[in-house]
């Protein structure tokens, strides 16, 4: 928030000028470029998801951004998961043996439930889940349903906040100041 306030008091960004604009574009094209860049900068920039995450709340709005930010976290999913699954498994295995064993079996047991809170609440990032689970020997199949099903609803409130706040600072960056 204090970002989205900076960047409209000193920099005067109008977001409805930015829009028109990627009216041009037919709206298949601008997603996938988002997706694209989303899954691309967010892999090697670890921080930069957040200011993607802001960028998609102002410009496409709640609903649509939601969508798109959801698509581009299930494609980060898969490939964090399969990184760690056959990059980081072996080797964590090789390090830590008899205690990695029982911590495997034990969560391999976790119930999909459990998966899908830990994927639906903001207490987990869903870069540490992505990789932890692929550490782990929980089958892609229960994981990804698990982010397809719990995703959706920690992403919309987040991107419903950032453009409602995002829109309103735009349009009135001394709004803060009032409060």
């Amino acid at each position: 928030i204090i970002l989205i306030w900076y960047l409209g008091r000193y920099f005067h960004i109008e977001s409805d000028a930015i829009q028109n604009s990627l009216k041009n574009f037919p709206l298949f094209y601008s997603g996938v470029i988002f997706i694209t860049l989303y899954c691309i900068v967010t892999f090697f920039i670890w921080l930069s998801k957040d200011v993607f995450k802001f960028i998609a709340a102002v410009i496409f709005g709640a609903y649509l951004s939601t969508l798109l930010v959801w698509i581009a976290e299930v494609i980060n999913a898969f490939i964090l998961f399969y990184i760690a699954r056959s990059l980081g498994r072996g080797f964590v295995e090789s390090s830590l043996k008899e205690k990695y064993t029982r911590l495997d079996e034990r969560l391999g047991k976790v119930n999909f439930l459990w998966l899908l809170l830990f994927r639906a609440t903001p207490l987990i990032p869903f870069r540490f889940l992505d990789l932890a689970t692929g550490l782990t020997r929980i089958s892609f199949k229960r994981y990804l349903l698990a982010v397809i099903l719990g995703s959706p609803p920690r992403l919309f409130w987040v991107q419903y906040v950032l453009a409602g706040v995002g829109k309103s600072i735009f349009k009135n960056p001394y709004a803060l100041a009032e409060y």
